[in-house]
């Protein structure tokens, strides 16, 4: 019993060594790669914002100027994620941008209870039974959480960036 014991608080060291490390890498290149891929989509392709109704302050823009907006920050985003620079900074933008994309995009278009609502908690191709289909893009927003409160992680510029800035100031 004691080996077992002791193996498991070997575990246990092992895993809250690469706690700082592994998890926030795996999110930063994992969202990093959606955004980045719906970045390059709008880089490449059509704007089809003009069809869209956006929720009051992103409605004062043009469809052109917001779909510049969210292709940009899709695009700088994911690759501040990757690098590991401005990390927070990202993760707030892309969490302002994704919910303005679940507000104008994802949200059902009319629901009166809550089971109408948690009907459009789902992932689906293509949509238009007005159900919504937000499961993914809040999924998304809670993958940032740690990123935007914790940071990069060990792995990343902001940490090499702050290690060395932060050297004579006692941290």
């Amino acid at each position: 019993m004691h080996k077992l014991v002791s193996l498991y608080c070997k575990l246990v060291r092992i895993a809250e060594f690469l706690a700082p490390i592994i998890p926030p890498l795996a999110l930063r290149l994992i969202l990093g790669w959606e955004y980045g891929e719906a970045g390059y989509e709008k880089y490449t392709g059509e704007n089809w914002f003009a069809d869209l109704t956006f929720p009051f302050p992103f409605n004062l823009v043009s469809a052109n100027v917001s779909w510049a907006i969210s292709t940009w920050f899709e695009l700088l985003g994911a690759v501040a994620l990757v690098l590991g620079l401005a990390v927070r900074f990202a993760s707030i933008s892309l969490i302002i941008l994704t919910v303005v994309a679940i507000s104008t995009v994802h949200w059902p278009m009319h629901w009166h209870t809550l089971g109408e609502l948690w009907r459009g908690y789902r992932i689906i191709d293509e949509t238009n039974d007005g159900f919504g289909n937000y499961k993914l893009p809040l999924i998304f927003i809670v993958m940032f959480l740690p990123l935007m409160f914790g940071g990069a992680g060990k792995v990343s510029l902001d940490y090499l960036l702050s290690r060395r800035c932060c050297k004579g100031s006692g941290k």
